[in-house]
């Protein structure tokens, strides 16, 4: 278990130490850990094939560090509270012994069902204690774990299995949210006509409602755990095999499969944990992310869990039955550290402060902030309404491809600015560059945000595409590390995130490419072609703006507005929908057929009359057009 910096004066040393020797700073957090073989060499990179690699010649399972160690040392102590989406079902404490047993029979399901170490395994489940098993069990027999979020569509979902090339899809009958009951099973069997290797699917009983089950490839999780050999022995792994795979959306249309492996990956989602958090032993902490995304791996499973925490798994969402909810549980469970997204954070504000006066919330001695940059009006509300101006925010900036936090304050040691992501962890090596890749050098400047070093959990590849990878995060600038965002630094080297760079969106602190989006909108069978840009959204952060151009047609508006949005949610799901669709007769195009998006964004901020030189598009009138019909 790693051991946190307890001190600013501490940080500044580590820092400094991480910096000058990055091997042995690292050395010795990895020695924290079990290994069952001592890597042999620390460290190798470079950023232009680009290739990294980690303790290198190590053999480890990452579950070993979990299950195997606080199993045995404290057995009885909750590893997960589960927290239903229904307040009146009663949940469920799962011990680190019994979670160790959990996983340990299920990995002997797995096994029994032929899936082997270097398989892909895709998990496509809600947020109930099964889900957590699956991704450990899976890591338990050296299977390659791809969780896709449950709000996926089936195109979706079929678009990542086939990616990943999946020999088995576990998931559930259905799923609660709110007041809905999904029908999860329907839509795995949906996609799953359109994926030819999945070979096995296992599925957890939630809603109990009647499925289909086909004969020789679905099986019901309960039976098939009443007659599993539980596999105890770990499966050996190299430090530099695949972990996970969890697919982000890019620039381009088809999502990307960022590959992280276990040694890297282990120590730094620990370390970080530790360290940003400050968790002690009793303290409860409460990551409302789902596992679907990389907060929900990085600091619901993997980081909380290697330290030891007992942590909140949570079912629902925060405004069911009421707005009070996330502040029932805080309560309930004596959360201490509470890690959410600014939009949820906006999003409760607008239910007045009587929502959260209801609530003691007096156990809370932390608060995080993870997705998107937290704006100054939300972290206030945060700090003075939930934190009662006691409890530091770490104000988290990372990433997917970046596998853990990279740049936040140390919760009660570094001092805070609100919006700002503050410092660096130890060992991690911001610069910001110009748009030519001239390194900004001191203070008060603004770049691109690049790094200069590799950490451990850095991206080491997209599945099954490395020149991708390469061509997406180390191609913009030579021999850097390309995060795709804007970044200041102020007078004091403080780092404030500015927002995307790229033709990315991030809605809610989930990004989607702008040609991901374009694509579903281009199915529609009426639309010609489509632009889709992001916009300020006061809960969201951003918002989708689509411009659309359709074909002749009797429909009115209103109609084509709506088949546009069913063809996003049949192609990618509703998490994707734009917030405003204008429907167009063309796009502000140059000569050479490139659509000016600066323009289209300025409409869509309802930035008229501050448009820049329009006098190079080949039809400077669509864009008198454009603005008249703003949404």
């Amino acid at each position: 278990m790693i051991k946190a910096i307890q001190s600013f004066d501490e940080y500044t040393r580590a820092y400094a130490a991480s910096i000058a020797d990055p091997e042995k700073y690292w050395d010795d957090q990895a020695a924290q850990f079990i290994w069952k073989k001592k890597w042999d060499k620390t460290l190798e990179w470079n950023f232009s094939d680009p290739d990294v690699k980690w303790f290198i010649g190590g053999k480890l399972n990452i579950t070993e560090n979990i299950l195997d160690r606080h199993a045995t040392k404290t057995p009885d102590k909750v590893a997960i509270h589960w927290e239903s989406n229904n307040p009146d079902e009663a949940g469920k404490d799962i011990t680190y012994k019994q979670l160790y047993e959990q996983v340990c029979v299920f990995a002997g399901v797995l096994k029994q069902k032929g899936i082997k170490k270097g398989d892909r395994v895709c998990i496509y489940m809600p947020m109930i204690p099964e889900l957590a098993i699956a991704v450990l069990a899976c890591a338990r027999i050296g299977a390659i774990h791809s969780v896709i979020f449950a709000g996926f569509s089936a195109s979706a979902v079929a678009d990542r299995v086939n990616d990943a090339k999946a020999v088995a899809v576990l998931t559930s009958d259905g799923s609660f949210r709110g007041t809905k009951s999904i029908a999860v099973k329907a839509l795995i069997d949906e996609a799953l006509q359109q994926c030819e290797t999945v070979k096995t699917v296992l599925v957890a009983k939630r809603t109990g409602d009647a499925v289909a089950m086909k004969d020789g490839r679905d099986y019901w999780w309960d039976e098939a755990i009443a007659g599993a050999t539980p596999v105890y022995e770990a499966e050996e792994m190299d430090s530099e095999d695949p972990l996970f795979i969890l697919y982000t959306s890019g620039s381009t249309g088809k999502p990307k499969g960022v590959v992280h492996t276990i040694g890297g990956y282990m120590v730094y989602t620990a370390f970080s944990f530790a360290n940003v958090f400050q968790y002690n032993e009793g303290d409860v902490y409460f990551c409302t992310a789902d596992i679907g995304w990389i907060t929900g791996h990085s600091y619901l499973v993997y980081g909380p869990l290697l330290q030891g925490a007992t942590q909140v798994m949570f079912e629902g969402i925060p405004t069911y039955p009421d707005a009070g909810r996330f502040w029932s549980i805080i309560d309930k469970y004596a959360v201490t550290h509470f890690y959410t997204a600014p939009t949820a954070i906006r999003s409760l504000m607008s239910f007045g402060d009587t929502m959260v006066e209801k609530y003691s919330l007096k156990s809370l001695k932390v608060l995080g902030s993870v997705g998107e940059p937290i704006n100054e009006e939300a972290w206030h509300w945060f700090n003075e309404h939930i934190g009662k101006k006691n409890c530091p925010i770490v104000d988290t900036w990372w990433q997917t491809e970046t596998g853990g936090i990279l740049i936040s304050p140390l919760a009660s040691i570094t001092p805070l600015v609100p919006s700002y992501a503050t410092l660096p962890l130890p060992g991690v090596q911001p610069v910001l560059v110009d748009a030519n890749g001239t390194v900004l050098e001191g203070n008060n400047v603004e770049g691109n945000l690049c790094m200069k070093f590799p950490w451990p959990s850095i991206i080491r590849t997209t599945y099954g595409d490395h020149e991708r990878c390469k061509q997406t995060y180390f191609s913009t600038y030579p021999n850097l590390y390309f995060t795709g965002d804007g970044c200041k630094r102020d007078e004091k080297g403080y780092y404030r995130i500015m927002g995307r760079v790229d033709d990315v969106i991030n809605v809610s602190g989930h990004r989607f490419g702008t040609a991901e989006i374009e694509s579903a909108i281009n199915e529609q069978a009426d639309v010609i072609e489509s632009a889709v840009v992001g916009y300020p959204h006061e809960v969201k952060g951003q918002g989708i703006y689509a411009y659309v151009i359709c074909d002749k047609t009797d429909k009115n508006e209103d109609q084509l507005r709506k088949e546009i949005l069913d063809s996003i949610v049949k192609l990618i799901g509703p998490i994707a929908k734009p917030d405003k669709i204008q429907i167009v007769t063309g796009l502000p195009k140059t000569r050479s057929g490139k659509i000016m998006r600066r323009i289209l964004r300025k409409v869509a901020e309802g930035d008229l009359n501050n448009l820049g030189d329009t006098s190079t598009l080949l039809d400077p009138e669509i864009v008198e057009e454009i603005k008249k019909g703003a949404l």
